[in-house]
């Protein structure tokens, strides 16, 4: 079958879904009985899960091209603008894709997936996202110990019981297994650098995040130092009194012994320098807020103004921030209230680099490729006119671009644009250059046809 007689017939394929959908939206359920819908939510199930795994498939072969072209960093991003899903599950579906499609050998026939039997059944729409999880976070736990024979079958075992069973039953059969693979717990240091690793959730309403993950014997032999000198009475946040009754509890006290060990850390100096200055905490505030929430301070009475913006693209509270400030030097940059431009930049030594990087992120927050979520820790800077085009290492000139993003411009994949208003524009050649406003939120709720007009940078 040639390429044209394919994508006709995908196509088509396609649109008799659409066209099925359709029928579905417009077709009332009202009268059907719960009966039925229980058999059509079986359906459309199971039609989500085959859909998913014809997803798999087409990830699998925009990676790695089966008639042998290479997939070039462009069609990745047209990937991601046209699904509009974050970065990171484009990854981890690509991720995914190469372990439950077949894949290409240098030469000869095609290899069979790393995991056949969740291959099939993910083809099949026989499991979920779910089981998908469960099966490979059961397989991946299996230490170099364990035979491959021993690994296959623990796959099959687990794939057959998940196309019957929910995840959560699964998720126990693969611990279960794990045990009876491995009764003595036998794990080299292979195995535990593989398994360790932090997860950092997102940010709650309440600015509180989540972290879960594994620590290898070593960060926690640091870890219980910290926390022992934490024990109960001494390094009380909340008070400046060593005698002050402390109501902790045991868990808490840990979070203070991780906050008191990475502060410390900051504190010390010996962290090294990041993208031209010292490792730090960095922070964006304007001067109005910064005077409101030290008045409020001294006085409850005075509500407390909207939380800065940091370097790594949280919200840290005025109170912490004011705090933090107190007790170390951390890079703050304040602006005047109507015009955002930077009144001051603090800083421990005088590096021009440093200071440019501390007004992109001021100004930018992130990178500045329309919708890239990408905060100013992970960025390059970006001169715009390019460097190699004759740009100035200008304040004015320069601009937060993610690794990728940069890339991406260098190669000429994107056309740069200081705009009217100060921010970088970014244009594809289908139309006129865009701004980023995913790191400036207030924008958008704002309905802004463009953002403040700032003449000083």
């Amino acid at each position: 079958m040639g390429a044209e007689q394919a994508q006709e017939r995908i196509s088509a394929a396609l649109d008799a879904i659409d066209a099925a959908h359709d029928v579905l939206r417009e077709t009332s359920s009202d009268v059907v009985g719960n009966d039925f819908r229980v058999d059509v939510a079986e359906r459309l199930e199971t039609q989500d899960r085959t859909n998913r795994g014809l997803m798999y498939r087409f990830f699998a072969e925009i990676a790695d091209p089966p008639d042998g072209s290479e997939c070039v960093p462009a069609v990745r991003e047209m990937l991601r603008a046209r699904l509009r899903v974050p970065p990171r599950e484009i990854i981890r579906r690509f991720k995914l894709a190469a372990r439950i499609r077949p894949r290409r050998s240098l030469t000869g026939p095609p290899v069979q997936p790393e995991l056949p039997e969740l291959a099939a059944a993910v083809e099949a729409g026989a499991v979920g996202e779910d089981h998908i999880r469960a099966v490979c976070q059961a397989v991946d736990v299996l230490p170099a110990c364990v035979s491959p024979t021993d690994v296959a079958e623990a796959e099959r075992t687990l794939v057959q019981h998940a196309t019957k069973l929910d995840a959560g039953v699964v998720t126990k059969l693969g611990q279960r297994i794990a045990d009876y693979l491995n009764p003595d717990g036998l794990f080299n240091d292979n195995d535990r650098a593989r398994r360790r690793g932090l997860r950092l959730g997102p940010q709650g309403p309440d600015g509180m995040s989540r972290l879960h993950g594994l620590l290898d014997p070593e960060a926690r032999t640091y870890f219980e130092a910290i926390e022992a000198a934490v024990r109960p009475g001494r390094h009380q946040p909340d008070s400046g009194q060593p005698e002050a009754r402390d109501e902790r509890t045991p868990a808490q006290r840990c979070h203070d012994a991780l906050k008191l060990g990475l502060e410390a850390a900051i504190a010390s100096g010996k962290l090294g320098v990041h993208r031209g200055h010292p490792v730090t905490v960095i922070a964006t505030t304007t001067l109005a807020e910064l005077n409101q929430a030290a008045h409020a301070v001294v006085d409850p009475s005075i509500p407390m103004p909207a939380p800065a913006n940091t370097g790594g693209g949280s919200r840290l509270p005025m109170s912490d921030l004011i705090r933090m400030a107190a007790k170390a030097i951390h890079y703050l940059a304040v602006f005047d209230d109507h015009t955002e431009r930077p009144l001051y930049l603090g800083r421990q030594k005088r590096i021009a680099t440093a200071d440019q990087r501390l007004i992109c992120y001021a100004r930018d927050r992130g990178c500045t490729r329309p919708n890239c979520l990408e905060p100013g820790y992970r960025c390059e800077v970006h001169h715009s006119p390019d460097w190699a085009a004759g740009g100035r290492t200008d304040a004015n000139k320069l601009f937060f671009a993610c690794g990728y993003d940069h890339g991406a411009a260098s190669r000429g994949e994107w056309h740069t644009e200081v705009t009217d208003s100060g921010r970088l524009g970014w244009a594809d050649g289908n139309g006129p250059p865009e701004i980023n406003r995913a790191h400036h939120p207030d924008e958008l709720l704002r309905g802004d046809p463009d953002p403040p007009e700032d003449d000083h940078h």
